[in-house]
């Protein structure tokens, strides 16, 4: 039984794919966001650790252009973190006008204990798919995204 009005078959096809897109996207993002919980850090802050820990020190403009946030969100997200003692804002030797942010010591500690976890919580999520559905599930959402990403 169909619930969507008839638009055509381009229209209809489209709209399936994305409202199971949609679906599935929000649905993995809540049971991720809820194990990112048990850390006792929010999404944002997750995600900053997360990108450090795997990039290195990054600028606070290349910290936003990798989580897709604004540069305001990402300064409050850098500020709590710094508080936490868990990043640190350093000059670059190269250019004094460049401030990088960087994981400290603890900041990475507290990355490799818990990145691990949080990896495997996204793999036993995934695991409904076989490792091939995976593949081509990133890879047909990469040919999406880029595509997109043009029309920006």
């Amino acid at each position: 039984m169909k619930t969507t009005k008839q638009y055509g078959k381009k229209a209809d096809k489209a709209l399936s794919m994305w409202v199971k897109l949609a679906r599935a996207a929000a649905t993995f993002g809540q049971l991720t966001d809820e194990d990112i919980r048990r850390y006792g850090v929010t999404q944002a802050q997750f995600g900053a650790l997360e990108t450090l820990g795997h990039l290195g020190p990054l600028t606070l403009g290349e910290l936003c252009k990798k989580q897709l946030v604004s540069g305001g969100n990402m300064t409050v997200v850098v500020d709590n973190l710094e508080k936490e003692e868990l990043v640190e804002r350093i000059p670059s030797t190269e250019d004094r006008r460049v401030v990088l942010v960087q994981l400290t010591k603890k900041g990475k500690r507290l990355f490799d204990e818990i990145f691990v976890q949080h990896a495997q919580c996204v793999a036993d999520l995934a695991s409904v798919l076989t490792e091939e559905e995976q593949d081509e599930l990133g890879r047909l959402s990469k040919k999406l995204g880029m595509s997109l990403q043009k029309r920006l």
